[in-house]
């Protein structure tokens, strides 16, 4: 079973994009649940949603404590948050970053990260990373692919608009391309 454990900010879209990955993984014939966790419900307060994909149906449907793969919005959260709590060995990371990340565990192994604000703020006037951070962790995993992720978008924001809809599927095709990836080792 893959466990996936999503951090950032209330309005960053984070509970969005769980549930996004989840449609990702069942159009691919896995099976998927996605568990929201607000804390607190305001804009700009830590979120967090765990996700687990596997190809036989999933029974647990409680949060994520030690995941394989970590997803982090807004790097700042760490101040509040320590979000590598309970990694497992050999973990992904994907972190929206202009940067390579110096400061992290032992315990993780490959590290996707992109400017996904540098992305989300010109297509949407905010940093709402959501659909591009899902482009970053395609290309860091293979474990949906991209053309999944688009569908995913198509079917969770199906009552947007069609701009803002192709905004979000723009932002996730970015957010892939833009992704460095450094394995341990390189």
């Amino acid at each position: 079973m893959i466990k996936i454990r999503i951090h950032g900010r209330g309005g960053q879209g984070v509970v969005i994009a769980s549930k996004i990955l989840v449609a990702a993984a069942v159009f691919e014939g896995k099976h998927g649940n996605a568990i929201p966790d607000f804390t607190f419900e305001r804009r700009g307060a830590p979120v967090k949603a765990f996700v687990r994909i596997s190809d036989e149906y999933i029974m647990e449907k409680t949060q994520v404590y030690e995941p394989n793969h970590l997803i982090v919005f807004d790097r700042s959260i760490k101040t509040v948050v320590n979000f590598y709590e309970g990694i497992e060995n050999g973990c992904t990371l994907i972190i929206n970053s202009p940067n390579p990340i110096t400061d992290f565990p032992e315990r993780i192994d490959t590290i996707g990260y992109v400017d996904a604000s540098k992305i989300a703020i010109p297509l949407f006037g905010s940093p709402v990373v959501n659909t591009c951070m899902l482009g970053a962790f395609t290309k860091t995993t293979n474990l949906v692919s991209l053309d999944s992720v688009i569908y995913g978008i198509s079917e969770v924001l199906e009552n947007l608009d069609d701009e803002t809809l192709e905004k979000n599927i723009q932002a996730a095709k970015t957010g892939f391309i833009g992704t460095n990836i450094v394995r341990k080792g390189d």
